[in-house]
């Protein structure tokens, strides 16, 4: 079995001789390279997720679906996290995003609900429905054994990312203010413990930033939380806390600049200002009052000399790097993956003599390929798993695998009209758990994961 360290060390040994499967061929050609992966897709009776022969999946919990705390399994199921608990069962914390006009559409339970934990409430003074819901899994029997809120009164819950420390950061993608029904201000990111066993209050972590979040992921050598935003002028941050594992203690809030290349746009729009696989050297800016009223964190970056990426959303650390989505990037604007690899000295004084880099992995050349990367895992095999997030009157979402190589495969296939998300495997790589947004469905799927066509 490869692991996730094999998976990292061959990427590395692959970036100096040059990626043979996602490479820049010559001054304005790229060339996507394909797998066949697990396998040819086989159709789901079910009309939900087709997947690899072998593979099977089941519905866990769904919208609507009684919880152990009373309440109901809200809707927009979106980022999730698998925190192991105990020798057989693991947390997942599973996001909702859910705006104050959604509230009506909710189970009556879920519509009513008034908690002093809430972050925020509307004028009836009922709850906001953004929030997390907590499912503890036992792996060994496969069976869901218990349910509850865990979070609620938040805007938009996207994604997020675990913690070294075991919790889950749950980030809005929003950048709402006070007013018209809202007593706080929202854009914020909010901590959940795997144990919470119930409703956690809700306090923002305000130093991380306010602004259009969207995936989290920590260096458990270092405590920094790298973040992403939702925006086509994002760009990319970094939190270096005051003290390791205690994030509401604040810290530095900081954004990435390409080394002697100020203002440096990664996005490929009107040029291949990036080639794949070549390595920049970085630097990073401080991003003054965080709390960001005005929401101009990036234009503040930017006119400092951040560098832009286009609509950066999910992230995942690997072993000393980590991999994030740009959704609309690329000449074709249908999706890069940018890996990052700190420092030794990342967060200190002495960075600059050994500074970080970043590189773009992945490129999309056509949408039949790779559409709209969003939430990204790394599999126990050591590859990419990435949900496709794209939305047309003909919804054609994939989980796509990428190769340590670079090639592309399909995964799976989920023939409801809505998106996959979430994805994250239990901490033995036994099964992948993955969420259907539209109707709040989370799937736990197994199968032959040691299968697959190497790369």
């Amino acid at each position: 079995m490869i692991t996730r360290r094999q998976f990292t060390l061959g990427l590395t040994a692959l970036a100096f001789t040059g990626l043979t499967g996602c490479s820049f061929a010559g001054s304005s050609v790229r060339i996507n390279k394909l797998s066949r992966g697990y396998g040819d897709l086989v159709v789901d009776p079910n009309g939900l997720l087709d997947l690899p022969s072998g593979f099977s999946y089941k519905v866990i919990s769904q919208f609507g679906q009684l919880m152990s705390d009373g309440l109901h399994v809200p809707d927009n199921a979106d980022g999730m996290g698998c925190i192991q608990l105990d020798a057989d069962r693991v947390a997942l914390i599973r996001n909702h995003e859910l705006s104050p006009k959604h509230l009506k559409k909710q189970p009556s339970s879920i519509q009513k609900l008034t908690d002093d934990k809430a972050y925020d409430t509307n004028a009836e003074g009922k709850a906001l429905p953004g929030g997390t819901t907590t499912l503890v899994y036992n792996i060994k029997t496969g069976q869901l054994e218990k349910e509850y809120l865990s979070l609620i009164g938040t805007i938009r819950n996207c994604a997020g990312g675990v913690t070294p420390w075991g919790t889950w950061l749950t980030c809005e993608e929003t950048n709402t203010r006070a007013g018209e029904g809202l007593s706080k201000d929202h854009g914020y990111i909010f901590e959940v413990p795997a144990n919470s066993d119930g409703l956690v209050a809700a306090k923002p972590l305000t130093a991380m930033g306010r602004f259009q979040h969207e995936a989290a992921a920590v260096d458990p050598r270092t405590g920094i939380v790298y973040l992403t935003e939702d925006w086509s002028d994002s760009l990319f941050y970094r939190f270096i806390p005051n003290e390791y594992g205690k994030l509401h203690k604040g810290g530095r809030l900081q954004a990435l600049v390409v080394l002697n290349q100020p203002q440096f746009d990664t996005r490929n729009w009107d040029s291949e200002a990036m080639p794949l696989s070549q390595w920049f050297a970085t630097t990073w800016i401080d991003i003054e009052n965080p709390e960001s009223p005005e929401d101009d964190l990036r234009k503040q970056g930017y006119s400092k000399g951040a560098a832009l990426f286009a609509r950066g959303e999910g992230i995942h650390w690997g072993d000393n790097e980590l991999y994030f989505c740009c959704t609309n990037g690329g000449g074709i604007k249908h999706g890069q993956i940018m890996r990052y690899q700190p420092s030794e000295y990342e967060g200190s004084s002495e960075e600059e003599q050994s500074p970080g880099r970043i590189q773009l992995f992945v490129e999309s050349l056509d949408k039949a390929d790779f559409n709209f990367g969003d939430n990204i895992t790394v599999t126990p095999q050591g590859h990419l798993l990435v949900c496709e997030d794209q939305y047309t009157d003909s919804v054609n979402n994939y989980l796509r695998g990428v190769a340590p190589d670079g090639s592309l495969y399909p995964f799976a296939r989920l023939t409801a009209q809505t998106e996959p998300a979430g994805a994250c495997f239990s901490p033995d790589g036994s099964t992948l758990f993955v969420n259907v947004y539209k109707g709040s469905k989370t799937l736990a799927i197994t199968g032959p994961w040691g299968s697959v066509t190497k790369g």
